[in-house]
């Protein structure tokens, strides 16, 4: 288990950030935080994160742009199980809460933070709009392995620019996302085995967003993040 140890002591805009980022999961503005949430990091807040290696900040351009790393991923997971900081009052004694709560859910689900919150590409819901509570979930079919694997190489043609073109995990979970991750996961790792398929890790984890992590599938002893199919 996680001690608040393992959590560095951080100010209260310094959680916000993390926790921001992490709901979001993808890399953010300083005008997308502002617009979101109320506020940017900048100065002594990002300063602080990135020197602790939880927040990798793209400063070659303005505005300058968040996302959180791998480690960042992790506190950010794990910020319920320290104390939150006096001087953030009860909104951020109110935040650690749902944070303690949500953390609890999910692991019950067996869900993780980055599958939970990962970008689908569905539009958002304008304020306007009614907000239904969800109904109950249907009772899940198995779907045999054939037809998921069909469906992989059917995704695959929509998203590749030429056969054999490498095409990110993340589209392709995207272009299937009403498919059970259990069942992509496995036929993902059976095409392995296919001569005309490659699925690897991309080489440099630094290009890599928080979308494309989430959406990697483990093969071996490693994440492995694109695809590629080659003619028939």
């Amino acid at each position: 288990m996680t001690s608040p140890a393992d959590v560095p002591h951080l100010t209260p805009n310094q959680i916000n950030a993390l926790v921001v980022l992490m709901v979001e999961a993808r890399r953010l503005t300083n005008v997308e935080l502002k617009e979101l949430a109320g506020f940017t990091l900048t100065g002594k807040d990002n300063t602080k994160l990135v020197d602790l290696g939880l927040v990798d900040t793209d400063r070659t351009h303005r505005p300058f742009a968040h996302e959180l790393t791998d480690e960042g991923w992790r506190v950010a997971r794990q910020l319920h199980s320290s104390a939150p900081p006096k001087q953030g009052g009860s909104t951020t004694r109110s935040l650690f809460v749902v944070l303690s709560n949500l953390h609890r859910s999910l692991d019950r689900l067996r869900v993780s933070h980055g599958d939970f919150f990962k970008q689908t590409g569905a539009p958002a819901l304008a304020a306007s709009e009614p907000r239904h509570e969800a109904p109950a979930p249907a009772a899940v079919t198995p779907v045999p392995a054939a037809e998921v694997e069909a469906l992989v190489r059917s995704a695959y043609r929509d998203l590749a620019t030429a056969p054999g073109a490498w095409v990110g995990l993340a589209d392709v979970r995207e272009q299937l996302a009403d498919t059970d991750r259990d069942a992509l996961d496995a036929a993902l790792r059976a095409m392995v085995g296919r001569e005309d398929v490659r699925i690897i890790p991309v080489a440099n984890t630094k290009s890599l967003t928080a979308r494309d992590r989430a959406a990697a599938v483990r093969i071996g002893n490693e994440d492995n993040h694109a695809l590629a199919i080659g003619p028939a």
